[in-house]
């Protein structure tokens, strides 16, 4: 399962304890903030995409959405998100659960600024129950293979900071 390689993951930070596990589905931006008891835009979504024949991940805050100017001028590349196929093959994870810890190999991470203005955030965890509360800095140092921060989503600019 992909909880495991998660948590394996996050092991040798000694993190594996803090992850959240629940009764209910937390496959969806809406579910997982109900789960958690946290606005949807705490959710720290994972979103896949392939540029060449990569496969990256772009974590974004819950209430932002990919801008495609901004992604196409970061990425040269039109953004194309993998089907769910490819996320199991490419990722490692499937959709509900993509999380940017127990990933496959050569699969680059990047944080959106959309997450900047949260002192915590809760991306999943390899499954579609499950969670982990992160500072930014926190995931910007836990991510596997992070690579930086970009800025490609729009949409979460109108709201405010909490």
């Amino acid at each position: 399962m992909s909880i495991q390689a998660g948590k394996e993951y996050l092991k040798q930070f000694g993190l594996e304890d803090k992850v959240l596990e629940f009764e209910v589905s937390s496959a969806t931006v809406e579910l997982a903030a109900q789960a958690v008891g946290v606005e949807g835009r705490r959710i720290a979504k994972t979103l896949s995409f392939k540029v060449g024949e990569d496969a990256i991940l772009i974590l974004a805050a819950g209430d932002a959405k990919i801008d495609n100017k901004k992604y196409k001028a970061t990425f040269s590349a039109k953004a194309k998100m993998l089907s769910p196929g490819e996320v199991v093959e490419l990722i490692g994870h499937a959709i509900g659960g993509v999380c940017p810890f127990g990933i496959k190999d050569g699969v680059r991470t990047y944080l959106d600024e959309s997450l900047k203005r949260f002192d915590t955030v809760f991306p999943a965890v390899g499954s579609s129950n499950s969670a982990i509360e992160l500072t930014t800095d926190e995931l910007e140092k836990y991510a596997q293979n992070y690579v930086g921060w970009v800025d490609v989503c729009k949409g979460w600019q109108d709201e405010e900071a909490e």
